[in-house]
Order: structure tokens, then C-alpha cells, then sequence
């Protein structure tokens, strides 16, 4: 996979310091937008979703506003879910959309999913009549995630000035993020096969009951523990085997088989209404908050949070 060219796609990171530079760096965006008749969405976090909204006035009610700590809780759904959703239902115009999918509140495990995220739009939207600026807390983040930012986007703001990233290489973004995954010690598991999966979905769901997980998210767990049972079986090898714990206020489901993603953007295309089937790694990430995935030539293991 090769760093994909950047037009029509603009894809700037915006390096704020404070909320006098966030509006300084948002506001003119959006507005310059609406002028050209351009459809203007802002994803971003809660409390700086009210910022744009009381800076904007009466035209905030022409953005599509999305709070992006509720849409965005599982980064790798925010492709598909905001900003594909919002570019393909304006399919004959230029888009422009702010994105912050990384703020200073993200834990360390999130942190790499965010980071790929982030590589990735730069394939999705590669060839798209869009702009997406993605703003960076430049106090509040650490230093490695604006490192991260340059690698991940071909242009950066900052200070008011904008200049080509120096090291811009979304691939390796990708890449230095598949980090392997240990299961723990005391995670209870199972293996299966085609004759198995039955049993195996039942084994996730008296876990996850056990676990206090209850009512439609264990409805939600239940389905994409049959996704990725049968995903291992169709496409990684027959069989596979799943774990399941608790860690802190989450349960964890992982499933490890012997077949190997070859597509990272696999799990963020929105499926085409008319298309049988492939929508298995969509909906499980739909339906978690977290979604870690670690593949290679010894197998691809993928593990799915949700909150209890």
C-alpha cells in the first residue's frame, strides 16, 4: 500500500492551541463552505461542538453538527458511518467536513485505532471531491499524536500558516498500529469449527451475561460474535478459537483464526443496498465501542469492547 495522492481530496490537519485558535481555525472553514454552496458537516467533540455552534449563529443551522464523542466512540466506524454517509448522500458536490476523532480524553487503548483512522481516510476519500480538516489539540494531546497527525495528513495549519507535511506516510501509520495482541492469562476461551459455531456464540453470550452485560448491548454482542465465528470459518482457515473477558468497565470479545485481512479498509465501505452479504466486519464495527484488530501472515486476531 503506497501513500495515495491527495486531489481532489484536501485532507489539512489544524494544530490549535486554546479556543480563541479552534474558532480562528473552524469557523472561517464552515463559512467559506456554506458561500460556495458547498454541504458542510462538524464532527467533533461535544463541548467543542457547542464552541462552533455559538460562534456560527443562525448558520449553524445550515451544518450538519455530530457530536463525535457518541458517533466517533468506536473510530473505526466514523469512515462509514459520519463521513462516508455525509459525502455520498451529496454525490454531485464538493463536500467539506471538520473531523476531530482524537482528543485529549481518548485512552491508550484507543489511541492506535484512532491513528489508523486517521491514515486511512486518505484511501477512502482518495479520488473524492472533498475536504476534511481534522483538528489537534496541540496543548492537551501528546507529542507522539502530532507526530502521528503529520504522518497522516498531507497538510498542516498551524500558528495560521499552512505548509505540506514533511513526513507525510499514512502507510506506515498503518503498519505501526497493527500491534500484536496477547490474550490474558485468565481469559476464559473456546475453540471452534463450522460444527461448533453454535456453541461457540453460546459460550459469548453466558460469559458476557456473567460479566453483567445485559439487555440489547448483549443482543449486539451476541450478533457480532456470530459474525466473526463465521467469518473465521468462511474466510480464515474453518475454524478459530474465542476468549472473552472483563476489563474495567468493558466486555471483551476476541476472535482468532488462521486468515489474514488483506484490505485495511475492510469493515468501513458502506455496503451498496444491493449487495448480498459483506456487511460482517461493518456491523461489528457498528456495534461496539472499540474495535482492535492485529493481522499477519500467522493469522488475524480481532477484538471488540463493549461497554457494560
Amino acid at each position: 500500500m503506497t501513500a495515495p495522492t491527495a486531489e481532489p481530496f484536501v485532507h489539512p490537519a489544524l494544530f490549535y492551541r486554546g479556543e480563541e485558535e479552534y474558532v480562528a481555525g473552524t469557523v472561517p472553514f464552515v463559512r467559506e463552505g456554506l458561500e460556495a454552496g458547498e454541504p458542510v458537516a462538524v464532527a467533533v467533540p461535544g463541548p467543542q461542538l457547542d464552541v462552533l455552534r455559538a460562534a456560527l449563529g443562525d448558520a449553524a443551522a445550515d451544518v450538519r453538527l455530530v457530536d463525535m464523542t457518541q458517533a466517533g466512540r468506536n473510530p473505526a466506524r466514523i469512515i462509514p458511518r459520519v463521513l462516508r454517509v455525509f459525502a455520498d448522500s451529496h454525490p454531485k458536490k464538493r463536500v467539506r467536513i471538520i473531523g476531530e476523532p482524537i482528543w485529549p480524553d481518548r485512552t491508550g487503548l484507543e489511541y492506535p485505532a484512532c491513528a489508523q483512522h486517521e491514515a486511512l481516510i486518505n484511501y477512502a476519500f482518495e479520488g473524492r471531491d472533498a475536504t476534511i480538516l481534522c483538528p489537534y489539540d496541540a496543548e492537551g494531546l501528546s507529542e507522539q499524536a502530532l507526530t502521528d497527525a503529520y504522518a497522516t495528513h498531507p497538510v498542516v495549519i498551524s500558528g495560521g500558516r499552512q505548509r505540506s507535511s514533511p513526513s507525510y506516510a499514512p502507510e506506515h501509520v498503518v503498519e505501526r498500529y497493527n500491534q500484536p495482541l496477547t490474550t490474558p492469562a485468565g481469559a476464559e476461551g473456546r475453540a471452534f469449527g463450522a460444527d461448533e459455531l453454535p456453541m461457540a456464540r453460546y459460550f459469548v453470550v453466558e460469559q458476557a451475561k456473567r460479566f453483567g452485560l445485559s439487555g440489547v448491548r448483549l443482543e449486539d454482542l451476541a450478533l457480532v460474535a456470530a459474525e466473526l465465528t463465521t467469518n473465521s470459518v468462511v474466510h480464515g482457515g474453518g475454524a478459530g478459537t474465542v476468549h472473552m473477558w472483563a476489563e474495567g468497565g468493558q466486555v471483551v470479545c476476541e476472535v482468532r483464526d488462521q486468515g489474514r485481512l488483506k484490505d485495511p479498509l475492510a469493515g468501513r465501505r458502506p455496503s451498496p443496498p444491493a449487495q448480498p452479504g459483506g456487511r460482517g466486519l461493518l456491523l461489528v464495527n457498528y456495534l461496539t465501542d472499540l474495535v482492535r484488530v492485529h493481522t499477519g501472515p500467522d493469522g488475524t486476531v480481532i477484538r471488540c469492547y463493549v461497554d457494560r
